[in-house]
C-alpha cells in the first residue's frame, strides 16, 4: 500500500485528554479518533491491527472445534428478567425503549442470548459438548471512561461459551480453552501471565485472567517466587501470619484523643506520629440490605469481593452516612469497634449491626487506633479480646507487600498487568435460571454446565502498545502489526529508486506479507519519524546512495543498528523474517 494514497492522519501531539501511553500513540499514529466519551472510530491502520488479533483468536478457537456465530447487540428485557440481572446489573446497562414501548438493552455481555439460543435447539446429551463463539460490539456505560480503548464504553470483544453434560466435561474443556488462550497471546507476540481472578458479576466459581505484563498496567498481580502462584491482588488469597502473643504489661488503656477534621488513616497517623499498621480501619457495608462491619489494618485496603464471599451475600454496597450515624453515632471516619454493638440507635431505614468481620492481620495489632465513635475523636490503646470481639476472622484485605503466599507461605512479589482475557467456569448459574436443560442417557432432565471465555480484542491492541513502545512510538509484534514492513523511498521521484522499491514491495507480497510504502514527496526525517511512530516491525530504505552499491538498508524497529542487504539477497532475507511470525 502506497502511503501517498493511504488514509493515515498522523499527529505530532496527542489530544490533551489522552491519559495513557496507548491512547496517545493510537491518536498520533492515526489509528483512532474520538467520537464521544468512551466511543472511538477505528481508522484503516487501527482496524488492520484489530483484524489481525481477531484472526489469530478465530484460528485458535476453530482449532479446538469452536463454531462462530453472530449475536444481536440489542437484547430484550425479558431474557434479562429471567436471570434476574435486569434489576441488579446497574447503570452500566444501557436500557432502550422502542416505538412499541418494548424494553431492550445494548449488550454488555452475551450470557442470556447465547443460552437462549442453545436451549431452543439442543436437548440431548448426544449434542454436547458444544463451543460457540462470536466477535461482537459491547456497550457498558462506564461512569468515567478512561485509558482510551482500554476502558471505553463501546468495545469489540470475543465471547465464547461452552455447554456440557457434566461438571467433569466442563472442567476438561476449561483446560482446553485455557491452553488455547495461551497460544493466542503467544502468537500475538505478548508477554503475559494467567492469574487467578474473581468472577465478578458474570458469576461462577473458577476464573483466570490473562494479563499482559506492563509497567503501566491498571491491575496489580501478586506473584509467588517459590511455587509460581499468581493472582490478581483483588483475588489473591493471603496466608495468615503466625500469631504473636501480647505482653500484658505493655497493653495500654483505651484513651480518647481529639482529632478535629482528621478522619483518614494517613492524616490521623501523621497527627499522632504513629505507623498506619497500628490502625484498625472501620467500614460499614450493606450485605443484601443488612448492615455489616468490616475491620482491616490501617495500611491495608478492604477487598470487597472477599468480604462478599465470606458473608455469602449476593449484593454488597458501601453503607450510606445515615447507617454510620445510626450504628456508631458519628460520621464515617470516626467509627470504631469498641462497644459497637451496644451503640445502635433505631432510625428510619436502619437496622441493627448484623455481624462484625475482622481481617486476620488484626490478630497481631496491639494498642491499636481507631475511631472513638464520636465526631472528631479517635481512640488509642485498643486491644483485641479486651476492647472488641469480632464475630469472625477472615482474609478480607487486598494482597499487599509483606503478605505471604497461600500455597507455600513465601512473601509475594508484585508486578502490573493489563487484563486482555478472562475464563470462567460458570456452572449452572444461567442454565438453571433460563431452563437450558438436556436429557441425559437415562432420559432425566438436567441443566447444562457452562463455561465462558472472553477476550477484549480492542484491549489487546492497546495492551500490545503499552507493552511495546519507546520514546519515538509504537513497536509492534510482527504477528499483529498492521503491515510487516515500512518501505521508505528516499528521493522517490528518482526512477531507479522507484523501480527498486516496487521490486522489493513485490517480493514482500510474494512471501505473503505486506508493506506500507512511503512514496511521499517528503523529507527523509519526516518519513523516518512517521515510520518510528507507526512502529512497523521491519524497515527497508531504498535511496540512490544504497543503490550505488546494489543494496538497500534494513532495520528492526526495536533495534538501533541498521544493516545493508544486497538487493539479490532480499528474497532469502524475507523468508527468514517470515519464519519469525508465529
Amino acid at each position: 500500500m502506497k502511503l501517498s494514497k493511504y488514509f493515515l492522519p498522523t499527529l505530532r501531539e496527542a489530544p490533551q485528554d489522552a491519559d495513557n501511553v496507548s491512547v496517545k500513540l493510537m491518536f498520533r499514529a492515526g489509528m483512532i479518533r474520538k467520537l464521544a466519551s468512551g466511543i472511538y472510530e477505528w481508522l484503516p491502520l487501527g482496524l488492520r491491527v484489530l483484524q489481525k488479533v481477531e484472526n489469530i483468536v478465530r484460528s485458535e478457537l476453530n482449532r479446538v472445534d469452536g463454531q462462530e456465530v453472530r449475536l444481536p447487540v440489542i437484547q430484550p428485557k425479558e431474557l434479562w428478567m429471567e436471570t434476574g440481572r435486569w434489576q441488579i446489573y446497574g447503570k452500566e446497562l444501557l436500557r432502550l425503549t422502542d416505538r412499541k414501548d418494548s424494553e431492550f438493552c445494548f449488550a454488555p455481555t452475551a450470557e442470556e442470548v447465547i443460552t437462549n439460543m442453545v436451549r431452543r435447539d439442543v436437548s440431548s446429551y448426544r449434542q454436547l459438548p458444544i463451543l460457540l463463539y462470536q466477535f461482537g460490539l459491547k456497550f457498558r456505560d462506564e461512569i468515567r471512561p478512561r485509558y482510551g480503548v482500554m476502558r471505553s464504553r463501546e468495545f469489540l470483544m470475543k465471547d465464547a461459551y461452552s455447554f456440557h453434560a457434566s461438571d467433569e466435561d466442563a472442567q476438561k474443556w476449561y483446560g482446553i480453552l485455557y491452553s488455547a488462550y495461551e497460544k493466542i497471546f503467544t502468537r500475538c507476540g505478548l508477554t503475559f501471565k494467567p492469574v487467578e481472578a474473581d468472577s465478578g458479576p458474570i458469576g461462577g466459581n473458577h476464573s483466570h485472567e490473562f494479563m499482559v505484563i506492563a509497567d503501566t498496567g491498571e491491575a496489580e498481580i501478586a506473584l509467588c517466587p517459590g511455587c509460581g502462584y499468581a493472582a490478581n491482588t483483588e483475588k489473591a488469597e493471603v496466608s495468615e501470619q503466625p500469631a504473636r502473643q501480647a505482653d500484658p504489661s505493655k497493653l495500654q488503656p483505651v484513651k480518647e484523643v481529639p482529632t478535629p477534621g482528621l478522619y483518614t488513616v494517613e492524616d490521623v497517623a501523621k497527627f499522632l506520629k504513629m505507623n498506619p499498621k497500628q490502625f484498625i480501619k472501620t467500614l460499614f457495608f450493606l450485605a443484601d440490605g443488612e448492615p455489616v462491619m468490616a475491620l482491616v489494618r490501617g495500611d491495608h485496603e478492604l477487598n470487597e469481593n472477599k468480604l462478599r464471599r465470606v458473608i455469602g451475600a449476593a449484593n454488597l454496597e458501601k453503607a450510606p452516612q445515615h447507617i454510620y450515624e445510626a450504628i456508631a453515632g458519628c460520621p464515617a471516619g470516626f467509627a470504631g469497634p469498641v462497644g459497637i454493638k451496644e451503640r445502635y440507635v433505631p432510625g428510619k431505614d436502619t437496622r441493627p449491626l448484623k455481624t462484625v468481620i475482622a481481617d486476620n492481620a488484626l490478630k497481631n495489632v496491639f494498642n491499636g487506633v481507631s475511631g472513638a465513635n464520636k465526631n472528631d475523636t479517635h481512640a488509642t490503646g485498643i486491644n483485641l479480646g479486651r476492647d472488641y470481639n469480632p464475630d469472625s476472622f477472615a482474609d478480607i484485605h487486598v494482597a499487599a507487600a509483606g503478605d505471604l503466599c497461600p500455597k507455600c507461605a513465601k512473601p509475594f512479589g508484585f508486578t502490573r498487568g493489563i487484563e486482555v482475557g478472562q475464563t470462567f467456569k460458570l456452572g449452572t448459574k444461567y442454565s438453571k435460571s433460563l431452563k437450558c436443560n438436556f436429557l441425559d442417557e437415562h432420559q432425566k432432565e438436567m441443566p447444562m454446565v457452562m463455561g465462558c471465555y472472553g477476550i477484549g480484542v480492542t484491549r489487546t491492541v492497546a495492551a500490545a502498545i503499552e507493552q511495546g513502545h519507546d520514546e519515538w512510538g509504537i513497536i509492534w509484534p510482527p504477528a499483529i502489526a498492521p503491515f510487516e514492513f515500512s518501505l521508505i523511498s528516499i528521493e522517490s521521484e528518482d526512477k531507479a529508486v522507484a523501480e527498486a522499491s516496487a521490486a522489493i514491495c513485490s517480493a514482500i507480497q510474494a512471501e505473503g506479507m505486506e508493506a506500507l510504502w512511503d512514496d511521499r514527496d517528503e523529507r527523509p526525517g519526516v518519513k523516518f519519524k512517521d515510520a518510528d511512530l507507526i512502529g512497523l516491525p521491519w524497515r527497508v530504505v531504498v535511496s540512490s546512495k544504497t543503490l550505488k552499491d546494489g543494496e538497500c538498508e534494513f532495520k528492526r524497529r526495536a533495534e538501533k543498528t541498521a544493516l545493508r542487504w544486497k538487493l539479490d539477497e532480499v528474497p532469502a532475507k524475507l523468508k527468514e523474517l517470515k519464519a519469525e511470525i508465529k
